[in-house]
């Protein structure tokens, strides 16, 4: 059974070359000349959000991170990493920070289950749910008020994503660099645009814009 699992992959990969190269016989030629991908997609890493199939994008136009409840962390190096390059070899023109509802992590937030090491991720979105208690505590419906922390995380994390040297340096130079958040739906497939838009770090509180 595992054996054929593993071999439906293999034989997918072939269809999906195939495909590819009937509608364009150079299609992978050209992909392997370089990458010049206008968007960084922060996202998390359920299986049911798959980030260029639900944006309709090819090969070659997202640039992607994802983790667990797609957190901007100041530092984990991973994150700023794929930020930095994305950012100042890419010349990426927009970061999406893409939540989406139903998510597991938010989902452990909410509670105080010990999952083991886990923990200590789930902690920062705990952070998130402490700075807007008032709010999440006054939504008397379980699933309204999940559905909301997973929208305030997904803020938290486009601001904690300004806040960042990389991204603040880019500004400083005049790079074009936009910040958006959105949600997307599992059950439904629509991505709700959040309107948190950030294109510059006079946007953020004084203290937090750096002075280079």
């Amino acid at each position: 059974m595992e054996r054929a699992f593993y071999k439906k992959l293999i034989d997918n990969n072939k269809a999906w070359v195939e495909a590819k190269l009937a509608a364009d016989p150079e299609f992978f030629e050209k992909l392997s000349k370089g990458q010049e991908p206008p968007l960084l997609w922060i996202g998390c890493a359920d299986s049911r959000v798959p980030a260029n199939e639900i944006i309709g994008a090819q090969p070659g136009e997202v640039f992607v991170h994802r983790n667990i409840a797609n957190m901007v962390v100041h530092s984990d190096m991973n994150m700023l990493s794929v930020l930095d390059y994305a950012v100042n070899v890419l010349k990426v023109r927009h970061v999406i920070v893409c939540g989406h509802y139903e998510c597991g992590g938010v989902k452990a937030a909410m509670g105080n289950q010990s999952f083991g090491l886990i923990d200590n991720w789930v902690r920062h979105i705990k952070d998130v749910y402490r700075f807007h208690f008032d709010e999440l505590d006054s939504i008397e419906n379980e699933q309204q008020r999940f559905d909301r922390f997973v929208e305030l995380n997904v803020v938290e994390q486009v601001y904690d994503l300004a806040k960042t040297s990389i991204v603040q340096a880019a500004w400083r130079s005049g790079q074009s660099l936009h910040l958006h958040g959105w949600v997307y739906g599992v059950g439904s497939g629509i991505i709700k645009d959040l309107n948190v838009n950030i294109t510059n770090n006079s946007e953020l509180e004084e203290r937090y814009q750096l002075k280079f």
